[in-house]
Parts: C-alpha cells; sequence; structure tokens
C-alpha cells in the first residue's frame, strides 16, 4: 500500500477525541501515522504479525497495521471514551483486512498482567511526561517487559531516557525517523493556532537484529 493511499484510510478514522490534558492526549496524524508504519512494515514485515498497540488512542496505528496484514491486533487505551472511539474505527475497516482485533479498556501500572496472545510487535506513541512526569514509564516498562522481538516508539525527540530504559530489559535501539509531530490547539493552555514538536520513532531490538545503517543504542 502506497503512504498517500494508507494516509487517507486512516485519515477517515474518527478522530482522537482529545478530552484529557492530564493523560496527554493529542492526535496521530494519518501522514505521519501511515509515513511511519510503512516504514515498521519494510523493515519488520507485519504481515500476519501479532501486534501490540499500547496506549493506542482512536486506534489509528492498530488500525493502520490491520490495514498492513497484521493478522491480530491488541490496541489497549485508558480512556473508557477512547476505548469506543478505537473499537468503532476498527470495526469501520474489517473489510479492507482479514486481521482480528481486540480493544482493551486498561490503565496500564507495574500490575498488568500480559496480554495474550503474545505480540510478535509493539507499536506505541505513549504520553511523553510533559504534563505528568514519567507519565510514560509504566507503559515503556510494561512493553520491554512482554519480551517481543522489536517494540517501535514514537516520543518526544528531548526524551533522553528511553535508550538506557531499552537496555535495561536487553533491548537495542535504533532511531528510525525524525520529523515534526504537529499540536493543533487542543487545550486551554495552548496560545499558539498550531504548533509543533520534533519527534523520533525509535525502534527497539534484540540484540544482533539491527535493521538500519546506523545504530543508536
Amino acid at each position: 500500500m502506497r503512504p498517500k493511499h494508507l494516509a487517507i484510510e486512516l485519515s477517515k478514522l474518527t478522530p482522537h477525541p482529545c478530552t484529557s490534558v492530564e493523560l496527554e492526549q493529542y492526535a496521530t496524524e494519518g501522514d505521519l501515522a501511515a509515513y511511519w508504519l510503512l516504514g515498521i512494515d519494510q523493515v519488520d514485515g507485519l504481515e500476519g504479525k501479532k501486534v501490540l498497540d499500547l496506549g493506542a488512542g482512536n486506534g489509528i496505528l492498530g488500525c493502520g497495521c490491520l490495514l498492513l496484514g497484521a493478522a491480530h491486533v491488541t490496541m489497549v487505551e485508558a480512556d473508557p471514551v477512547v476505548v469506543e472511539v478505537a473499537n468503532a474505527n476498527a470495526e469501520k475497516i474489517r473489510h479492507k483486512s482479514k486481521g482480528t482485533k481486540d480493544v482493551i479498556h486498561e490503565h496500564i501500572t507495574k500490575q498488568s498482567k500480559a496480554t495474550a496472545p503474545q505480540p510478535d510487535l509493539i507499536v506505541m506513541n505513549p504520553p511523553w511526561g510533559v504534563q505528568t512526569p514519567k507519565a510514560d514509564r509504566p507503559l515503556l516498562e510494561y512493553a520491554f517487559s512482554l519480551g517481543a522481538p522489536v517494540v517501535h516508539v514514537l516520543h518526544s525527540s528531548k526524551s533522553k531516557h528511553l535508550q538506557a530504559l531499552g537496555r535495561d530489559y536487553g533491548y537495542e535501539s535504533e532511531a528510525m525517523l525524525k520529523t515534526d509531530f504537529r499540536l493543533p490547539p487542543t487545550y486551554q493552555h495552548h496560545t499558539k493556532r498550531k504548533a509543533a514538536t520534533t519527534v523520533l520513532c525509535w525502534r527497539f531490538h534484540r540484540p544482533g537484529d539491527a535493521k538500519l545503517l546506523e545504530e543508536e543504542g
């Protein structure tokens, strides 16, 4: 699937309602999601994979994985209202995908149990810890603890702790994509009509499984 076609499909999804600043809810745009997911597909292959989408939001990443041939996608989201949006979006694209899905309402903590089935690949855009310090830690630690062969993470380029945290769980890392993440004026504290921040898309992998030209971790 070409980036333009995937971006169009993802842009048709019901957008993230973005009602909780505490949960740092920001919508991932269709163009960015499509470009990143196609990169993931090129490097790790989504066809037939069992994928876990953590902090799934409206399901844009999980739905993109299904459209790219994932066999099963489990989407986990903390906000019950947003869970309904993600589930509805997954139903929208069901006829365009052969894969299956589960949409789970759960706030990930250290006590969270492993999901079933065991994921082949994890993809996530967690809260970055801007409004609530270390808000990303439970999701990152949970993801790394599952032992998936590869974990893909979109995060602020300013974050310095991701690589070290991944190493604690036996992962090496490489940066796949550096780009702008647009921030529309969603919340009251936003004073600009349009803003953007730089993000990095990381690929965490087991030792010896680097796929990119330059190893970052």
